[in-house]
């Protein structure tokens, strides 16, 4: 397993590579997003908390995710349009991946393995589950669904400096 966030290069919504080390020495916050869930409107929140904090240290990333009641069943286009047309998302939205599961894409099987949840199960429980990612690329805390972007702020204004 890799040993740090950094090492893993995902995929964008063009199906392009995505390394994760270009947000080297930045702030990550990680969400499985979905378009058609009860907390989508927490999108809003991660907006705010994106254009509030310097670009230069704090990035969010986005990976849709259909495995939660089939809540994000568009193409990556849709999904891109979706958060634009409601959100004007300007966080980068990466493909849609699984995050549960033998097709769960890499970087989550370590992001849930550095972070476990409640009881210490790994498994990914809803969408809208966050982990943050210090500058060094280690995981510093996952959150639960229901955590509002904005109770997150401190802790990432901490992990900035």
């Amino acid at each position: 397993m890799s040993k740090n966030f950094f090492d893993f290069t995902v995929k964008a919504p063009d199906m392009s590579d995505y390394k994760l080390d270009q947000h080297k020495g930045k702030v990550v916050l990680v969400v499985n997003t979905a378009s058609r869930c009860g907390y989508t409107p927490q999108y809003k929140g991660l907006e705010e908390l994106y254009n509030t904090l310097p670009k230069d240290k704090f990035v969010i990333l986005g990976f849709p995710c259909n495995q939660f009641g089939a809540q994000e069943p568009g193409s990556n286009q849709d999904i891109l349009d979706f958060c634009d047309m409601n959100y004007k998302i300007s966080f980068p939205i990466m493909a849609k991946i699984d995050v549960n599961g033998s097709g769960a894409d890499p970087v989550y099987s370590y992001l849930k393995e550095a972070a476990p949840g409640v009881l210490g199960t790994e498994m990914i429980k809803w969408n809208f589950t966050k982990f943050l990612v210090g500058k060094d690329g280690k995981v510093i805390e996952r959150y639960a669904p229901s955590t509002e972007p904005a109770q997150i702020k401190a802790d990432i204004e901490k992990a900035i400096g």
